[in-house]
Parts: structure tokens; C-alpha cells; sequence
């Protein structure tokens, strides 16, 4: 019995971070109506989701639980969840929107970083996540998040809130990127 109890326990991280996945197609069908009440329940399922994060990689590390598969999928679901989102917050119609040259340079940031990584682990080198890649982190899923909620809540205007975090995680991003390409480029120079 105890073996079962541990293998489950040894999926738990991998099944948080595939619902997180799940949680996608949720959030795109519920900002597909720009109204409070849909912006309300995608803020919802969408924090549930981020919360996720958070917790499989706690369990995974607390517990010594981190496997291959779940070093792939956990940053692939973060990406895919919040470009999911943006990419549904800038066709949706409702105004203000997000500037489509933001998102170019917030999914562009993602793409290069992540072959980047591919690049690195060819070579056997760890690119882990910095501090400046954390913080853009931080920034976007709060700014998702008040973007989702849009319209006015409790005297506080989400968007013009949303706008301010999102460009500020993309400076983050951008220099999160340089650092990233810095350190590979020296690594790759060392060999």
C-alpha cells in the first residue's frame, strides 16, 4: 500500500500543473464574452489556475517529487496560460484593449527564452530561472489578472492597473532576456 500512496503522491505535482493546462480552454471560453459577470468567473478559474503553480512546484520540491516530465510541462503550462490569455484580452472587443505590438514583444520574449533553454540543455548548460525572470513572472500574472477584470471593481480601474503591470513585466522580460543570453553566450565561450 505504501508504494501506491508514493507513486500518487509522485503525480500530484505533474497532475496540479496538467490542471492548470485544463484550465485554458476555461479562461478563453469565458473571456470570449466580454461582460462583468464572464471577466468575474475568468479572474476566478484563472487565479485557481495560477494558484497551481505555486503548489505543484512546492509539493514537488517538499517532497522530492520533481520529475523530467514535470520540469517540461510546469513551464509550458505557465507560458501557455498566460499567452492564452493576453492573446484572448487583445482580439476581444471591448476598450481599452492591449497594444498589439506589447504582446509581440511579451509572446516574442517567451519564444526566444524558451529556445534559448533548448540551446542550453544541448549544450548541458542549467539556465535557471533569475531574478529579473521571477519578477516579470510576478508582474504578469497580476497584470493578467486585473486585465481580466477590465472594468472598474471597489473603486479601482483594473485595466489602467493591468496596462501598468503588463509593460512593466515586459521591461523585466526583455531584461531577463539579455541576462539569459549573456550567461548562455560566456558558458557556450567557456567550452
Amino acid at each position: 500500500m505504501p508504494a501506491s500512496r508514493g507513486s500518487a503522491m509522485a503525480n500530484l505535482p505533474n497532475l496540479l500543473t496538467l490542471a492548470r493546462m485544463a484550465a485554458i480552454p476555461v479562461v478563453v471560453w469565458l473571456l470570449w464574452s466580454p461582460d462583468r459577470t464572464s471577466s468575474l468567473a475568468a479572474f476566478v478559474v484563472f487565479l485557481i489556475a495560477s494558484l497551481t503553480d505555486f503548489f505543484d512546484g512546492y509539493v514537488a520540491r517538499r517532497y522530492g517529487l520533481v520529475t523530467p516530465l514535470g520540469k517540461l510541462l510546469d513551464p509550458l503550462a505557465d507560458k501557455l496560460l498566460v499567452v492564452s490569455a493576453l492573446l484572448m484580452l487583445a482580439v476581444m472587443h471591448r476598450s481599452p484593449g492591449i497594444p498589439g505590438w506589447l504582446l509581440v514583444i511579451i509572446v516574442g520574449r517567451e519564444l526566444v527564452v524558451t529556445g534559448l533553454r533548448g540551446i542550453a540543455a544541448a549544450e548541458g548548460i542549467v539556465l535557471a530561472a533569475d531574478s529579473s525572470g521571477k519578477i516579470k513572472m510576478v508582474l504578469q500574472i497580476v497584470a493578467v489578472h486585473a486585465l481580466i477584470l477590465h472594468y472598474e471593481f471597489l473603486g479601482i480601474h483594473f485595466h489602467t492597473m493591468g496596462m501598468l503591470l503588463l509593460l512593466a513585466s515586459a521591461f523585466f522580460g526583455i531584461w531577463s532576456a539579455v541576462e539569459y543570453h549573456v550567461f548562455v553566450f560566456r558558458r557556450l565561450r567557456e567550452h
